[in-house]
């Protein structure tokens, strides 16, 4: 072997070396990695009681975490009429602020969005508004995903008007579909 291939082997196992002696850089996907499936679940709250289908997926290279929502709610006493919700939702890195940020676009035309720090931590996830389209100023939403098992998890929505303190809205309990 002559001088100048020696180098290059050594050369290619110090950074090899280098490499694995470097931290890894945590996930910040982690704490939603669980939600990656299709969901079921019961919904009740100001539009009464319902059943709730989802389904999150990475996408664009999983860049991306995309959720689609429908929630059902037939004709009751609390909403005489019903309804049919539904939502799609991207979830993304801001590497920037270091925060998961999560886009909602609603069929009423409402756009949220709201954000929370990558590294937090807990059975409690926990998403903060920091705008809206299409709603007036003032308005904050909170949206909170409490983890029950990996098949299992509680999402509750929370709005509060100009001024006012935060108020359930909805309330859903989602099993894993099998």
């Amino acid at each position: 072997m002559d001088r100048r291939t020696l180098l290059v082997v050594l050369l290619v196992l110090l950074i090899g070396v280098a490499q694995a002696q470097q931290p890894s850089q945590p996930d910040p996907w982690e704490p939603l990695r669980f939600l990656v499936g299709t969901w079921k679940g019961e919904a009740e709250g100001e539009a009464g009681k319902g059943t709730v289908t989802r389904s999150y997926e990475f996408v664009m290279r999983g860049r991306f975490l995309y959720e689609r929502n429908i929630s059902t709610y037939p004709p009751q006493e609390k909403n005489p009429k019903g309804e049919v919700h539904e939502h799609w939702t991207m979830f993304s890195y801001d590497r920037a602020r270091k925060m998961l940020v999560m886009r909602q676009f609603h069929v009423e035309g409402f756009v949220n969005q709201y954000a929370m720090p990558a590294g937090a931590a807990g059975s409690t996830l926990v998403f903060e508004s920091e705008g809206f389209e299409n709603l007036q100023t003032g308005w904050k939403a909170r949206e909170s995903y409490q983890v029950i098992s990996k098949d299992e998890f509680i999402e509750k929505f929370e709005l509060a008007p100009p001024g006012q303190p935060f108020e359930v809205y909805s309330r859903a309990q989602f099993r894993r579909a099998k």
